[in-house]
């Protein structure tokens, strides 16, 4: 799945294939597809971060483009974010990763985000070309993401209310997995009914109203799927087998 409007995901003096790969896999596990390279320090195509890609490096790494400088590479962006825990100094709104992919999910034009180098992060320069500053509020005693994780937590959080909100999708649910309906649950409630009645579960005759109205309330409250109320007929049929 690709996003329309997809932010565009900047990475700024990247220094390890293996980590350009990951962001790459990062990137489209939330259906984001272009990233720009600027300045990679061990040259692009890059063996590595395409073997690290893996099913992403088609998606992504193939279209990849690299560009000289950060200037450069914000062609055509009209709003961009800088990731980073410092430029403080730097008079600029900060944003939660929340905040700002809400905020960008809004734009109507392209949105950037930018991730500096490994070891050192975004420098003054690059942060002053963002047009906002975006930090996680992470652990004061260890601060650090690496670039895969900070192109995920951001990934998810622009693709948060865009990409299904089910770890499954329905579409992708086997039979089984789906919801009976309740036909299917009706069914069910009379299979045991009948097989309860015979077996003289509803005793006394006084009381007999009262459980057979519970028993088809108790059926209307599960969440049964498909799967589910053929096992249960599957469990009656073989304990009242004569």
């Amino acid at each position: 799945m690709q996003i329309e409007r997809q932010p565009v995901i900047i990475l700024v003096r990247p220094q390890m294939g293996e980590n350009i790969g990951a962001a790459a896999r990062a990137m489209l596990n939330f259906g984001l597809t272009e990233m720009r390279i600027v300045d990679p320090r061990d040259g692009w195509p890059n063996p590595k971060a395409v073997a690290m890609a893996s099913g992403a490096a088609g998606r992504v790494l193939d279209a990849a483009r690299v560009y000289p400088t950060l200037a450069a590479a914000m062609e055509g962006i009209d709003y961009a974010y800088a990731t980073t825990a410092r430029g403080r100094e730097l008079t600029k709104p900060v944003f939660t990763p929340a905040t700002a992919m809400a905020q960008a999910r809004a734009h109507e034009g392209r949105s950037a985000i930018i991730f500096g180098p490994e070891r050192t992060g975004l420098e003054n320069d690059d942060i002053a070309r963002a047009n906002a500053i975006v930090t996680v509020p992470v652990n004061p005693d260890f601060p650090s993401l690496n670039l895969a994780q900070a192109v995920l937590l951001m990934g998810y959080e622009y693709g948060r209310e865009i990409l299904p909100p089910e770890p499954a999708p329905l579409a992708r649910r086997s039979e089984a997995e789906t919801p009976a309906d309740r036909t299917e649950i009706e069914r069910l409630g009379d299979h045991y009914d009948d097989r309860l009645s015979q077996a003289g579960f509803f005793f006394p005759e006084t009381k007999a109203a009262s459980m057979r109205l519970n028993m088809r309330n108790m059926w209307a409250r599960l969440a049964l799927t498909k799967g589910d109320v053929r096992i249960l007929h599957g469990v009656l049929r073989q304990l009242t087998r004569r």
